[in-house]
């Protein structure tokens, strides 16, 4: 005789609930990636040094990676409606001052503010759902729906950026997130029920001041080798950061309130988990680096038109998410993961094929097979992840996973972006016109910005010549930073299945769980 175990199922409630936790992940989706239209407005208004300009683009994702995790324990604690509700107030007058800022200083300090904010946000809204949702069935679909504006907010983060650029000045892009952050705080409390874990432990200081210590310094590494090439300061960065990692996790396997359960990753499907996770926004974020300045400076489209071709790719971004359910009730998760691999890698091979004449359709198409196969991927593994942690717990699990989100656009930026200006340096100095000064040539080098404004100032043809050598090079360096991508997404694929044959069809768990 089999008796049924109840499961609480999410009501209307919960459901309208998602709706609001929607709002501050789509709104931190977009600002990851709406700031790179602006920057060359804030420079001719704020007229930053090249320092500050670098600490403009640093300082918030240095903030939100070094806080996720902290910021996920303590959203335990206090509990995680409430840390919500403080990073939405802090997120809100943090963007109102950034929009007016007068000098660069000031808006380095309030994109700090922002990164704090938004390292609260995105834990506590997973945490919640894991909270809300109890139901497997119902959990996967609203993990789906936060996937899907995740990676919806990305696609449309350009597009927006575009937008409001081309009617307003660039504080407007700040300014949009104070609607947004107005309903959050109204509505949250209406609707939003609080959770936290009901015997939290002691809050373990020295384990927060170590995970800062080796996050920090391991990101400000990474991107400053994808910026300026391998030297001494951001190798030494990385090995510190790696160190205090490993002290770190030696602390969490003897402390008896650990800020983290080190021991989840004795599990081989959690570990695939977060590795597919890390390696799908590896490639998104990585190619957004180059499919940006492809739009931009080789097909010459305004950052209005350039925004517009990511809307294909944002809608089977959220296609994708909302798939993502129904196939894992059909078929193990590790095969859905490894097609949606496959699918991605189908698309980066399609964008190794752009060259510097620009037909839209290959781009297009190469996007939203990009788009949607790492979607896929992202919102299997993220339910994966969230799905290993006990609810109370819930926070600093998600916490991790979005850290390991960051850690992959991090590598991305660097890997691939590495491997593109390799190819890039070596195209132009091989190819560099006649007539071209040797200064020009050192200008034209460093970037692709950097060359159309060395060709500008170049006279007479060998200036056109410089933009022609420059164009080509950099769409070159591209195609082989597509390649690895295919590359590493390929082999993924191959791995993920075996990691995580354990893990049945979640339709026939679900129902197998259900009777005993």
């Amino acid at each position: 005789m089999t008796r049924t175990v109840a499961t609480r199922r999410a009501g209307r409630g919960q459901w309208i609930g998602l709706a609001v936790l929607v709002l501050p992940v789509l709104l931190i989706s977009v600002d990851l990636h709406v700031l790179s239209y602006a920057l060359p407005f804030i420079s001719a208004s704020l007229s930053p040094s090249a320092s500050q300009l670098l600490w403009i683009i640093d300082i918030y994702p240095f903030m939100l990676a070094g806080l996720l995790l902290p910021m996920g324990v303590l959203g335990d604690r206090i509990g995680r409606r409430r840390l919500l509700l403080i990073g939405a107030a802090a997120f809100g007058a943090a963007s109102a001052v950034a929009a007016f800022a007068t000098d660069a200083g000031v808006l380095i300090a309030t994109r700090a503010l922002l990164g704090i904010g938004g390292a609260t946000l995105m834990p506590s809204t997973l945490s919640l759902i894991r909270n809300m949702f109890h139901d497997d069935r119902q959990r996967r679909t609203a993990i789906a729906v936060w996937t899907g504006a995740f990676a919806g907010g990305a696609m449309l983060g350009p597009l927006m950026g575009g937008a409001l650029l081309e009617q307003f000045w660039w504080g407007a892009v700040f300014l949009a997130n104070l609607p947004v952050m107005a309903v959050l705080l109204v509505l949250a409390p209406l609707l939003l029920p609080e959770s936290r874990d009901p015997r939290p432990g002691r809050f373990d200081w020295p384990s927060v001041a170590l995970s800062l210590a080796a996050i920090l310094p391991t990101i400000y590494g990474v991107q400053h080798i994808a910026q300026d090439g391998l030297s001494w300061l951001p190798t030494l960065a990385i090995a510190v950061g790696l160190g205090l990692g490993v002290a770190f996790v030696r602390r969490q396997r003897v402390v008896p309130d650990p800020m983290l359960d080190v021991g989840l990753f004795r599990s081989g499907a959690f570990s695939a988990a977060i590795g597919s996770n890390t390696l799908g926004v590896f490639a998104m974020v990585g190619s957004s680096l180059f499919t940006t300045q492809y739009l931009q400076m080789v097909m010459g489209a305004r950052p209005l038109v350039a925004g517009l071709y990511a809307l294909p790719s944002a809608g089977m971004a959220m296609l994708s998410a909302g798939l993502a359910p129904i196939l894992v009730r059909k078929l193990r998760p590790g095969f859905v993961v490894c097609a949606g691999m496959l699918i991605g890698a189908s698309g980066f091979a399609v964008l190794a094929q752009l060259d510097v004449h620009g037909d839209a359709i290959p781009l297009v198409l190469g996007i939203m097979l990009m788009a949607g196969g790492i979607t896929l991927v992202l919102t299997v593994s993220s339910d994966l992840i969230l799905a290993t942690a006990p609810p109370e717990r819930a926070g600093s699990v998600a916490g991790l996973s979005q850290v390991a989100t960051e850690f992959g656009g991090a590598l991305g930026i660097s890997l691939l972006g590495s491997i593109g200006t390799a190819v890039y340096r070596a195209d132009l100095i091989a190819n560099a016109p006649a007539g071209v000064t040797e200064q020009a040539v050192t200008t034209a080098r460093e970037t692709l910005g950097g060359a159309l404004e060395a060709a500008r100032t170049t006279p007479g043809p060998a200036g056109s010549a410089l933009a022609d050598v420059a164009r080509v090079a950099f769409t070159h360096g591209q195609n082989y930073a597509m390649l690895t991508a295919a590359a590493a997404l390929c082999v993924m694929a191959v791995l993920v299945p075996i990691l995580l044959r354990g893990i049945a069809r979640r339709e026939s768990e679900s129902t197998g769980s259900s009777r005993h």
